[in-house]
């Protein structure tokens, strides 16, 4: 069997435990991106998430990501920027919340058979209207890319995030790892810069004083490079 092979069951294998475990809520979220090149060195990128909830009644989030990075080597690129997110009960207005946000990407680090594995290290500052209190969380992730044949571009894509929150504030209420994401999912190029992607997210959060969270998500996302 070959390794390609071999990880793809291996993938296939972890996801459906995942799947039949995640049993509270059902999601979709939706993502458009784009990363245009300003030059040489800088980047600027902005994303627009939305994400609906079966026990929400509908849409529930919209987070609005706007950054700009510097690439200080082949492979290696510091961000910093803001999000904008407001959120949502039932399709109406809740509460609006405000980050600050920074962070370095490590692209094609290692290389794993025919695969390429890269990393990304977010920090993030919350506030929210009306809430006092500044919220700081870490957020490390890893992905991992296995094109279906050799020069490929179709794969499949594994990923891990971890929320690890450093303080509690009367909306950050777990000091340590709060989720986690992990997704499988099909990536592959629609057009001239344009890259789709389509899988299956399983996102669990850990709640000491109650029940932990599961949630089923579909994750559809559109990425265009300039």
């Amino acid at each position: 069997m070959s390794i390609r092979l071999k990880l793809m069951t291996a993938a296939v294998a972890l996801s459906l435990p995942a799947a039949a475990r995640a049993s509270e809520d059902e999601q979709l979220w939706t993502t458009a991106s784009a990363t245009v090149k300003l030059s040489d060195h800088w980047r600027f990128s902005q994303e627009v998430v939305a994400r609906f909830s079966n026990d929400r009644d509908g849409l529930y989030e919209v987070e609005m990501n706007s950054l700009i990075g510097y690439k200080i080597g082949k492979k290696v690129t510091v961000w910093a920027g803001y999000t904008h997110d407001p959120q949502y009960n039932g399709g109406d207005f809740s509460v609006m919340e405000h980050r600050g946000r920074q962070q370095v990407t490590l692209d094609n680090i290692v290389k794993i058979g025919p695969g390429q594995l890269s990393a990304r290290l977010r920090l993030e500052q919350r506030w929210r209207e009306g809430v006092d209190g500044t919220a700081w969380r870490l957020r490390p992730y890893v992905k991992f890319v296995l094109p279906f044949r050799e020069g490929g571009k179709t794969a499949l894509l594994l990923s891990h995030e971890s929320f690890i929150d450093f303080n509690t504030t009367n909306f950050q209420r777990v000091q340590g790892e709060e989720r986690m994401r992990n997704l499988i999912a099909i990536t592959t190029p629609v057009a001239k810069n344009v890259n789709a992607e389509i899988g299956y997210l399983h996102q669990h959060g850990f709640r000491p004083d109650a029940d932990d969270s599961n949630d089923n998500v579909a994750s559809l996302s559109l990425s265009f490079a300039f």
